[in-house]
């Protein structure tokens, strides 16, 4: 296409012309991509729809959008600064319609549910059945990540609620209590803590202490708990990706960790070679919420359904959170 990037296209600029949400959409996509094919299979267009499209929306803005050669699409100036607005149309369109249906039918469609590592196996049964018995027109669709992962997703829009460990001290989120649950030390069966109650938490100064790779929360926390107990950080030799092959590391004899309560009973009571003991009041714990974006166009479902996961949460060893 002639001209300088960014100029004014003459003759082009229509008064009363409004770019089209399929025109934003193409402009958006092609952003994206920078790759004509690509950004019509992305959006279900065709390619010549695609860049007709295209072409219209810079007809309506007076302005080009892209640069155009034989063997790849830029942007120009002037669609370097129009892209991240056409997407800012485009998610307060998705807003739009997704409080739409919300305010049709509450409780329906899909909501993508992001949980971490270490509650999704012991709190994901008891969500399932709540999903399944009380909103059984509620499509869950469940992403285990790690909690910057699950952050970015929830702020960026790819998922729209998250169950784990806070407070993230993120902006932009409302975090819904659910519950506060102590952490036990989790010992090989012959080691002199194996099964004590009333532990002193000073008593994690002497341990080998085994924790979770780099990333889980669940690390962080256990750090904490050892820097309140006046254990300064050294270095970490061991770790694991899991709960599970942490627990198995115990069992072998590597040395001791820290487990949540609603873990215990899936990881450490079929093996023998485990023993959990328990701190002294008040004990380490961690709270568990569930978290949505700050004014969510369904933010009252999410209400409602940490209301009703609470009431789900009574046989587990937990200290729910009215």
């Amino acid at each position: 296409m002639a001209g300088k990037p960014g100029a004014l296209r003459t003759g082009a600029v229509s008064r009363g012309k409004q770019p089209s949400i399929a025109q934003l959409r193409a402009f958006a996509a092609v952003a994206e991509h920078l790759h004509f094919r690509d950004a019509a299979a992305a959006i279900g267009m065709s390619q010549p729809a695609l860049s007709g499209a295209v072409s219209a929306l810079e007809d309506v803005l007076g302005v080009q959008l892209l640069e155009r050669t034989t063997r790849k699409v830029l942007l120009s100036p002037a669609g370097e600064r129009l892209a991240w607005r056409a997407k800012g149309v485009l998610d307060a369109v998705g807003d739009l319609l997704e409080e739409a249906a919300a305010v049709r039918a509450p409780f329906t469609g899909t909501l993508r549910l992001g949980v971490i590592p270490t509650v999704a196996p012991y709190l994901l049964p008891t969500v399932l059945r709540l999903a399944h018995d009380t909103y059984p027109s509620l499509e869950l669709e469940v992403h285990e990540e790690q909690t910057a992962s699950l952050v970015d997703g929830l702020t960026g829009g790819r998922l729209d609620l998250l169950l784990l460990a806070v407070p993230l001290g993120v902006p932009g989120v409302t975090e819904l209590p659910l519950f506060e649950e102590d952490f036990v030390l989790v010992t090989p069966a012959e080691h002199e803590l194996a099964g004590r109650e009333g532990i002193a938490r000073d008593a994690l100064r002497g341990l080998d202490l085994l924790l979770l790779d780099e990333g889980h929360c669940l690390r962080d926390q256990a750090l904490e708990v050892c820097r309140h107990a006046g254990r300064a950080e050294g270095p970490v030799t061991t770790t694991a990706a899991g709960l599970s092959t942490l627990v198995q590391l115990v069992a072998g004899g590597l040395g001791v960790t820290l487990l949540p309560r609603t873990a215990v009973p899936v990881e450490t009571a079929r093996d023998v070679r485990l023993r959990t003991g328990r701190f002294a009041e008040p004990a380490p714990s961690r709270r568990v919420a569930l978290v949505m974006r700050t004014g969510a166009a369904r933010g009252a479902e999410y209400g409602e359904l940490a209301h009703a996961l609470r009431e789900r949460l009574a046989g587990l060893p937990v200290r729910v959170l009215r």
